[in-house]
């Protein structure tokens, strides 16, 4: 058996029923490549490879990639021994593919901003995480768990929250509660703006997210004479679209500037 190691943040799911559950939230078509993240002792891995997919397993603990190549002999060319932060997933992966995982709770938000990196190839993620970060992805605008994440990855993919996850279905027990979540690709390919700076914007006002925008984007702008009303708003009052105004109108007054 694999030994939950602490420095890799592994809680390792033990319910069957919970498994098959994350499982059948991915739907995806027939013959689909699907990317499972941290798959530890395989409990997803063994629902996955019942399904009409083409699975490729990423995993930077040794133990568990020789655990797993020698419960299921198939996974032998498939598994990629490998920090999903680090790797060219387009060495791998040609096209589109699926995400699916248990993310390890101290580098989810890592996870997430690799996912952007690919949105044009991921359409679908179906992952188990603290739940506090579930809701703060899943959360609309106006609630205090709005954040950075939900901002990004709203702009993107559709969010549901899917269910919660008790500590007592995982060995070790983590200290907190789980949620699974699903990101759903929505149609924007692109924004109708700078996203350099619409990532730029949303992370530095969030980041002073009890100032009044105004304030917080000084760093940004420092001519602000604008009655704009979105500056009078704090980060968390705005969604996607008011976001993409913001970027606009900043990029507008930068060039003015030059």
């Amino acid at each position: 058996m694999v030994r939950p190691k602490k420095h890799l943040g592994q809680h390792f799911l033990t319910d069957h029923s919970i498994a098959n559950r994350i499982v059948d939230s991915l739907n995806v078509p027939s013959g689909a490549t699907v990317m499972e993240i941290g798959p530890g002792t395989g409990i997803l891995t063994g629902s996955l490879l019942e399904k009409d997919i083409r699975l490729v397993p990423v995993e930077i603990d040794h133990e568990s990639v020789v655990f797993l190549k020698q419960k299921w002999p198939i996974l032998e060319k498939r598994i990629i021994e490998a920090d999903v932060l680090k790797m060219d997933l387009t060495k791998h992966i040609t096209g589109p593919f699926h995400v699916i995982g248990n993310f390890p709770y101290n580098i989810s938000s890592q996870i997430f901003f690799r996912v952007l990196e690919y949105r044009q190839q991921v359409p679908t993620v179906v992952c188990m995480i603290q739940k506090e970060v579930a809701n703060r992805i899943a959360s609309p605008p106006g609630s205090k768990e709005y954040g950075i994440l939900s901002v990004l990855l709203q702009a993107y993919y559709d969010i549901a929250y899917l269910f919660t996850v008790k500590p007592g279905s995982f060995f070790p027990p983590p200290k907190v509660t789980s949620g699974v979540i699903r990101l759903t690709r929505n149609s924007t390919s692109s924004l109708p703006c700078n996203e350099k700076l619409f990532v730029k914007v949303v992370k530095t006002t969030f980041n002073q997210r009890r100032k009044m925008i105004r304030n917080s984007i000084k760093s940004i702008l420092l001519n602000l004479d604008s009655e704009s009303e979105l500056l009078s708003k704090r980060p968390e009052q705005l969604g996607v679209d008011e976001f993409v105004e913001l970027t606009n109108w900043l990029e507008s007054q930068q060039t003015a500037e030059l």
